[in-house]
């Protein structure tokens, strides 16, 4: 079956037609940043933040009339690495415009602007610097936050995962962020995190560089009312059929998490032939492959977390969402140590991002790395009644 036939999208831009609702975000992102002011989408991992922002970014209100970047900053870790990257987008974005921003840029960064590359076959500036060439960061980033300001069109930049620059070793990251920030006239930016605390701290703590220096949209779960209709809807509109039942089972075995979903009928739908019903073992034996997939990751997590937390870690994966973590009915019931022993534990396993919590429930970030734990206890992956 032809890839480009699958319309559950996993990868990549997604298409208007292929994209869920979020209607009212979109709505509302587009409001606040086309009218002059910053925004942090907070969602969970997986949940569809980065699509959000990208489907946005084509609403003719910004593509007609705004340079847009993206900037992922999820694995970096200092702020030579936060500098390097921004730079490149920058650089990517406007090198894709004309030959003039390019060079224009390459002259604005004299601090790096030796260290670029240039196409022997276009005689153009390339950016195939390493991360030791900037060596002084600071500085650098001063000259891409400039640029941008004397840039002929508004620009909206987007750093996606934005809580990890307070995990950075300097600790003047979001001072020095937001006075650059501030100062620009013609740059409006948006803050998305799927940490929800650390996120919230940033932007609502009075002793914070950023302290109310943005709007706040939180992204839930698409309403399983909207979410199942599309589902039926995508498998029909390529000849193939399945029941409301099956996307619900889905939809609530995953909670609403967009990425597993999606992912889940991206490959039912690629084994169901056109004309045919998916029906409920394919689901399962979707879900089963990408978890078995998944196995040689899922042990290399598990080899490097300490037993206390993992000890923690099953508990909460077998039971799926769970409150009281600490109280000595939890802590009897999984044959934990002790109450502070747990307080301790979850608090590691929040700062390496594999256990999160929303409204006081805690649950695994990566849904299948929990179907997975499940699997490896001997209890299979059934869908819900």
């Amino acid at each position: 079956m032809a890839t480009k036939n699958n319309p559950f999208i996993v990868t990549g831009k997604i298409a208007p037609e292929y994209f869920c609702d979020r209607v009212i975000e979109s709505k509302r992102l587009v409001k606040t940043i086309t009218n002059g002011r910053n925004l942090v989408v907070i969602s969970p991992r997986r949940m569809g933040k980065t699509g959000l922002v990208q489907y946005c970014y084509d609403h003719s209100e910004i593509a007609d009339n705004y340079y847009t970047f993206f900037i992922d900053i999820l694995h970096t870790t200092s702020l030579r690495e936060f500098t390097y990257l921004f730079g490149r987008e920058v650089f990517a974005t406007f090198a894709s415009k004309s030959r003039k921003m390019a060079m224009s840029f390459v002259q604005a960064i004299k601090s790096i602007s030796g260290k670029f590359g240039i196409d022997p076959m276009t005689a153009l500036p390339t950016f195939n610097l390493q991360l030791g060439d900037i060596d002084r960061p600071e500085y650098t980033l001063e000259e891409i936050f400039r640029y941008l300001s004397e840039a002929d069109k508004p620009c909206i930049v987007a750093f996606d995962e934005f809580q990890q620059i307070a995990k950075y070793p300097e600790n003047n990251i979001e001072a020095i962020l937001r006075t650059h920030i501030q100062k620009l006239q013609n740059c409006n930016f948006i803050f998305a995190g799927s940490e929800r605390h650390m996120m919230q701290e940033m932007f609502t703590v009075s002793a914070r560089p950023f302290y109310l220096s943005a709007d706040i949209l939180e992204l839930n779960a698409i309403p399983m009312e909207i979410y199942v209709p599309f589902i039926v809807g995508l498998f029909e509109s390529r000849g193939r059929n399945i029941m409301p039942e099956i996307a619900t089972k889905v939809y609530t075995l995953f909670k609403g998490h967009t990425y597993y979903i999606q992912k889940t009928f991206n490959e039912a739908f690629a084994n169901t032939a056109e004309g045919e019903t998916c029906t409920l073992s394919v689901v399962q034996a979707a879900i089963e492959e990408m978890i078995d997939s998944s196995d040689t990751l899922f042990r290399e997590i598990l080899s490097n977390i300490p037993e206390k937390q993992k000890s923690l870690l099953y508990a909460i994966a077998l039971e799926g969402e769970c409150r009281h973590i600490t109280s000595a009915v939890f802590v009897r019931k999984h044959n934990l140590i002790s109450a502070s022993a747990v307080q301790s534990a979850v608090k590691k396993l929040m700062e390496k991002d594999h256990v999160t919590v929303v409204n006081k429930v805690y649950s695994l970030t990566n849904k299948l790395f929990a179907l997975w734990i499940n699997k490896i206890y001997g209890i299979g992956i059934y869908l819900p009644e």
